[in-house]
């Protein structure tokens, strides 16, 4: 190996890192035992074969070698193959070199059992491993299993006769090219299983694939799929996530009596010469194999598109609802699947809320357009056609990755059995089964949360009764409209419950989410920020999706802030509606947080303390709902919203209503109209009513904003049903 050639790698993989934004995530690296390891690599791209030399060599500081196809030992790049340790898999002399060197541990191994690059990842077929490629098809390799049983074959019987046989054990060393017994003695033979998972995989084409065509006459087209899978992956920007598995230890496969009568005797044989425990050791070759095939394909990282693509390939039916789609993902992607020892994406992390929400981070959105643009379904009447033959694999081997990537994707997780019972299961599931489990799950998942909130911050002074606080699902009469109807800062459910009860006397289900940090005490409300309160609606309105076939999100105070923001993330809300949204403030201690914040953070920097302690005092008009004391950092978090919320609004075209009292002495009416005039919509009206109060939803004449908004919403059910 030339040392030169293997650092100028290095430095080629971080340019080319630099520029393609591609993201490099490697786990379990204390699974890389300080010995001599083959490990065995799934093969999908070319850019493992650059890529895990170096990343291994650079996490060891041992070099790296690897075994490639004899057709790349060619002119001037066949010449650099061989100067950073790559052997032809044709050279005569490669098992030997192989074993010479996990014997002197002087390098490690890279060997991809596929044999071959699996571009469909289509490696089980009927229960069992077997690759399928453009020439047919054929077991995995047990050639690393094999490899790794011969090193340590003749470590053991190098050390054993050298205290028995001498001469035999020297011509032993001779025949390696290794110094004396000391070289290997304090050494063991491991094979390291490694899973490469790509996300996501979207072929195109590119700047390379554009450059490869114009300079290259007569280009292979396996060459050009390459460039455009590839290049597209690394260029767009991909999620590469390696991990390594638990070391396979070798000693245990040799511990049968003939092989141990061949390591012990003083016969010479050469080599390649056939031994009488061949049998066994070809056998256990075999279960070798089997372990690390399935050790390195259990360690798949699942994604969206893995879900997505699985259920679509096993739903039984061919008119797919596309939110049904979405709702059995979401409920797949629910179950912990990490502690059934599946590996999951970081994108799994968060809530997976935004599935059967508003989507935004695109994930069912970018695999439908690929879907879509593939021909694996087709939209009609609102509904999805799925065509089951695409999920076949009599395609084109070089081409599949841009013909059908979502059959590639399908067959990445084929061999997870855990999750592939979980998705036939859901997938034979009614819609409507599916759906309510969905409801039951969000309802359970949020009561469990307030539960655990109000215990872990109960204050015997500050407090309110736990009711106060619980969310709630009003039943309504017809499962055509919903309503999610949100409260206001430092408040609780219960401050709306007048409301939802009138709706729900007009025949609509209310569902009236509690936003994070609220319905405990003020000290959890200072650890929270309007994002968590975003997600708080979003299960709401998930919550009434499911049960509703339209729905129209309103509230109170910051709770019609929230609604707003929600409606200009999703266009299928029927309507929207805000009382009192907090755009502007008529307290002086608004316009001051931000100095407050500032001040704060500068004296715990120097570990003076808060000088106002985080809080102000609050009067609330419902003190038996409302907190006494007002977390600076929670007017902070409420100013970032309506500051967000403020460029959002000219996205919003639903029909929409703005409902401010006129005398309000916390919320400035003035802010309320900016905010109606820059909603987006046509269908829109602003009520401007003579209360001198801010809670207009409670108390004294009440029933007429309660009736205003019923209207509105009214004139929501009628629009869309005329529709």
């Amino acid at each position: 190996m030339n040392t030169f050639a293997y650092r100028t790698t290095g430095l080629l993989i971080k340019a080319l890192y630099s520029v393609s934004n591609a993201r490099i995530n490697l786990h379990d690296k204390e699974n890389i035992p300080d010995a001599s390891v083959i490990f065995v690599i799934n093969h999908f791209t070319r850019i493992e074969t650059f890529l895990m030399p170096y990343l291994i060599y650079k996490t060891t500081k041992v070099p790296v070698w690897s075994l490639a196809d004899h057709k790349l030992f060619r002119g001037t790049f066949g010449n650099y193959l061989e100067k950073v340790g790559a052997v032809s898999i044709k050279n005569p002399s490669r098992d030997r070199l192989i074993v010479k060197t996990l014997l002197t541990g002087e390098a490690k191994w890279i060997i991809f059992p596929e044999g071959r690059m699996v571009k469909n990842q289509k490696i089980v077929e009927k229960g069992r491993h077997m690759i399928s490629y453009a020439g047919g098809k054929h077991p995995p390799h047990t050639g690393p299993a094999t490899l790794a049983l011969r090193t340590e074959f003749y470590r053991r019987r190098i050390l054993t006769l050298a205290k028995s046989n001498n001469a035999e054990a020297e011509r032993l060393l001779e025949l390696f090219q290794i110094q004396s017994v000391d070289a290997i003695r304090d050494k063991q033979t491991y094979i390291v299983p490694v899973n490469i998972t790509y996300y996501p995989i979207r072929a195109q084409e590119n700047i390379l694939s554009k450059l490869a065509v114009s300079l290259v006459d007569n280009i292979p087209e396996r060459v050009v799929e390459e460039m455009m899978t590839e290049g597209a992956m690394l260029l767009s920007g991909v999620d590469i996530d390696i991990r390594f598995g638990s070391p396979i230890d070798i000693t245990q496969y040799l511990e049968k009596e003939p092989v141990k009568r061949d390591i012990c005797t003083t016969e010479p044989f050469e080599f390649d010469d056939p031994i009488r425990a061949k049998r066994y050791l070809r056998r256990n070759a075999v279960k070798i194999m089997q372990t690390y095939m399935d050790s390195i394909y259990r360690m798949t990282t699942v994604n969206h598109d893995h879900l997505f693509a699985s259920i679509l390939r096993s739903l039984p039916f061919r008119k797919i609802d596309d939110m049904d789609l979405r709702r059995r993902a979401f409920w797949v992607a629910s179950q912990n699947l990490d502690r059934a020892g599946i590996y999951l994406h970081n994108s799994f992390d968060t809530d997976q809320t935004h599935l059967i929400s508003d989507d935004r981070y695109k994930k069912y959105r970018d695999f439908m357009t690929v879907a879509i643009d593939k021909g694996v379904v087709r939209k009609k009447n609102g509904q999805l056609i799925k065509n089951a033959a695409k999920f076949s694999n009599v395609l084109d081997f070089h081409r599949i990755r841009i013909d059908n990537p979502i059959s590639v994707m399908a067959n990445a997780v084929e061999p997870l059995k855990h999750l592939q019972r979980f998705i036939r299961k859901i997938s034979f599931l009614p819609s409507f089964w599916v759906r309510h489990r969905v409801v039951k799950m969000l309802i359970s998942r949020e009561l469990k949360q307030y539960d655990n909130d109000y215990q872990l911050y109960y204050h015997t002074e500050e407090s309110k009764d736990k009711h106060i606080g619980q969310p709630f699902l009003l039943k309504g009469r017809s499962r055509d409209l919903g309503i999610v109807l949100i409260h206001g800062y430092m408040a609780a459910p219960a401050e709306v419950m007048p409301l939802a009860r009138y709706f729900q006397q007009r025949g609509y289900w209310v569902y009236a989410p509690r936003l994070k940090g609220h319905g405990t005490a003020p000290e959890d409300l200072a650890t929270r920020s309007y994002q968590e309160w975003v997600r708080s609606v979003d299960t709401g309105y998930a919550i009434v999706r499911n049960i509703c076939r339209r729905v129209v999100v309103g509230g109170f105070s910051t709770g019609g802030g929230l609604a707003l923001e929600l409606a200009s993330r999703n266009p299928r809300i029927a309507g929207t509606f805000a009382i009192s949204p907090p755009l502007r403030l008529h307290h002086l201690f608004s316009k001051l947080v931000p100095t407050v914040n500032s001040l704060n953070r500068l004296l715990e920097r120097v570990h003076i303390g808060n000088v106002s302690n985080g809080f102000l005092e609050n009067k609330p008009e419902h003190p038996e709902i409302n907190y006494l004391r007002n977390p600076i950092s929670g007017v902070r978090e409420l100013e970032r919203l309506m500051r967000f919320l403020l460029d959002r609004l000219p996205t919003i075209e639903m029909p929409a209503m703005v409902v401010q009292a006129q005398g309000d002495p916390v919320v400035d009416p003035k802010g309320a109209k900016e905010i109606f005039e820059k909603i987006g919509s046509e269908n829109k009206a602003y009520l401007l009513l003579n209360f001198q109060r801010h809670n207009i939803i409670m108390g004294k004449d009440a029933d007429q904003v309660h009736d205003a908004i019923g209207s509105f919403v009214d004139r929501c059910h009628k629009l869309r049903s005329a529709r």
